[in-house]
């Protein structure tokens, strides 16, 4: 996968490592970017073109579907993430609304596409699906849920050509942490290297030093060795089928 003369969609492109995805989509000479967002969106490059989408309501997301002519990467990075400490329900929900319901349904609705041009999805998850951050109690489930989504996701598509990239970033300087006094990697920079991992084929995608820390013990441990395991169930009840 070259990002080059492709068509890229982007989910929550107006800020942050979405906004940074766009552009760094276009840099690589994207032949198309769809930018999805909620509120309006504008962008000086006119390979750009704005979808109106909260990705929580599959009627706006039906109907931006039938906007696209082709696609052939997925990059579902909207979310949210708010302090919580899980005594509110109603903010689980929220969380696993944007953060899980929302890739589902975006993946759901655009998968003729990129099944037709064997495509790939992206989906930004968080090291916090790995090892909970207790501050964000919700948002570090939903990110687990999301993991386990891909994952699935990931097995049920390989037949049909379709990869899916799993995106783990540590602490990026965006809206959602800018105000923990930790370090951060730039949007620009994550975004970079989410590219790099899309066009190398990696499965799972560390994108800055942080969560880079991880990725040589989690590429060769037990818990992806396990995932592969399990991926191979589906293929031999194919087969006895």
């Amino acid at each position: 996968m070259t990002i080059a003369n492709k068509t890229v969609l982007v989910t929550g492109a107006n800020r942050g490592i979405g906004l940074a995805l766009v552009n760094e989509a276009l840099a690589r000479g994207a032949k198309r970017v769809y930018a999805a967002t909620r509120q309006s969106f504008t962008h000086d490059d006119v390979r750009v073109i704005p979808l109106a989408i909260d990705v929580t309501n599959e009627a706006q997301i039906q109907q931006a579907f039938e906007q696209v002519d082709s696609l052939d990467v997925l990059i579902n990075n909207a979310g949210i993430s708010l302090p919580d400490d899980l005594s509110d329900r109603a903010s689980l929900d929220r969380h696993l609304e944007v953060n899980v319901f929302g890739t589902y349904y975006m993946t759901k609705t655009f998968l003729p596409l990129l099944e037709r041009s064997r495509g790939a999805i992206v989906n930004i998850v968080s090291i916090g699906a790995l090892a909970a951050v207790p501050i964000l109690p919700s948002y570090s489930l939903s990110k687990a849920a999301a993991f386990s989504l891909s994952q699935s996701v990931r097995a049920l598509l390989a037949a049909y050509g379709v990869s899916v990239h799993i995106v783990l970033p540590g602490p990026v300087d965006t809206d959602m942490v800018r105000a923990l006094d930790i370090p951060k990697e730039s949007p620009q920079t994550v975004a970079r290297n989410i590219i790099d991992g899309v066009e190398r084929g990696e499965e799972e995608i560390f994108p800055d030093p942080f969560s880079a820390m991880l990725a040589e013990s989690w590429r060769g441990g037990a818990v992806k060795a396990l995932e592969r395991q399990n991926a191979a169930l589906l293929v031999q009840s194919e087969a006895l089928a």
